[in-house]
């Protein structure tokens, strides 16, 4: 089901796009959630592999790479550290730098969960030919960009 909203054509149109956009990305996202067998959040899963494929890094980098805010990049950190599956270190060149690195407990899980992960997105987007992926990939880069583009006028009018 679309918009209930009877304004504009483009104001139709665009909430009834983005409404589709946001149950697919919810559907695709509940059922590519491998991780949670894993007793893992999506952003502890974020964490992991993206430290899994880029090795180590600060907080504000994992925060920036998986969306999320300090804040809560802290606390997802803090939890894994208390798992056991990621540990913090002092940087010896500069002491104010911590880096966040899987142990070894950390990167047998990532190891063991990212390929069902891979499986289950793999399935799922099955129902797009591979030209269509390229597209759908193509347009929702296209429209992120052109979004944070206006967020960042918004937040900078001078620029």
């Amino acid at each position: 089901m679309g918009t209930h909203h009877r304004g504009p054509e483009n104001e139709v149109r665009a909430l009834d796009t983005f409404i589709k956009l946001s149950r697919a990305s919810d559907t695709l996202g509940s059922v590519a959630a491998a991780y949670t067998e894993s007793g893992l959040t999506s952003s502890q899963f974020g964490t992991l592999e993206t430290l899994y494929h880029l090795g180590p890094m600060c907080q504000t980098e994992i925060g920036k790479k998986i969306l999320r805010s300090s804040g809560n990049i802290t606390l997802v950190i803090d939890n894994l550290e208390k798992r056991g599956l990621v540990r913090r270190e002092r940087e010896e060149g500069d002491r104010r730098r911590v880096s966040v690195h899987l142990t070894p407990e950390g990167r047998s899980t990532i190891a063991r969960v990212f390929p069902e992960h891979v499986a289950m997105i793999t399935a799922a987007m099955s129902a797009l030919a591979p030209e269509e992926q390229e597209e759908l990939a193509r347009l929702c880069k296209k429209l992120g960009k052109a979004v944070a583009a206006t967020a960042s006028l918004r937040k900078n009018p001078g620029s």
